[in-house]
């Protein structure tokens, strides 16, 4: 907690000044242009992938980047995507999956989750992935890993368009779908094709 301190007073006293024009408009304006819709791991920080200023992306982070398909009711992923779609009017969203993740790594080495039944619960949102990922070449260890986070990755993109709002704004060609796999060990990004993830249900 102390480090966390420290930067808070270093962002007062290095970073906000630089920035106090910026923060002094979005104080009053919220115009993200983005949903980003990444995972929950503390390697993988979205406004430092994408050099984005503060304002430029709407971020939701999950275990293992899941988009729940749409179900009616209250769900705070489900309401962040209206949200950001409907309310909002982002013009893209990304879906980045990662390398080394631990959801899908538990999930393509079978870990007991018995100590961590939610976790288990929320993983079966990654069904359709495991799916995708079997009918592909076999593979082990961590390539067989990478395959999982690339089919999860189709796999929630398919999810994302069962969203009424997303299905409105694709219908209408006013908003874009896109995969991402970044490998945290190169810093480089893999594009997952959106018309691929279709073709691929």
């Amino acid at each position: 907690m102390h480090e966390l301190h420290d930067g808070y007073t270093r962002f007062r006293r290095n970073v906000y000044p630089a920035k106090a024009g910026l923060f002094s408009r979005l104080a009053t304006e919220h115009r993200p242009g983005t949903l980003f819709i990444g995972c929950s791991d503390a390697r993988v920080v979205p406004e430092l992938i994408t050099q984005s200023e503060p304002g430029e992306l709407f971020v939701i982070r999950t275990a293992g980047n899941l988009v729940p398909a749409y179900a009616p009711g209250a769900d705070g992923v489900v309401a962040s995507i209206e949200y950001a779609v409907a309310v909002l009017g982002v013009s893209d969203i990304i879906v980045c999956g990662h390398t080394a993740c631990g959801a899908m790594t538990a999930l393509a080495e079978g870990h007991d989750l018995g100590s961590a039944p939610v976790v288990a619960d929320w993983l079966r949102h990654a069904d359709a992935a495991r799916a995708r990922a079997a009918a592909a070449p076999a593979a082990s260890g961590p390539a067989g890993v990478t395959t999982l986070v690339r089919a999860n990755v189709a796999a929630q993109l398919q999810n994302l368009a069962t969203h009424p709002s997303v299905t409105r704004a694709l219908a209408e060609g006013a908003l874009t779908l896109h995969g991402w796999v970044f490998d945290i060990g190169t810093g480089t990004i893999e594009p997952i094709d959106h018309a691929v993830a279709v073709a691929a249900a």
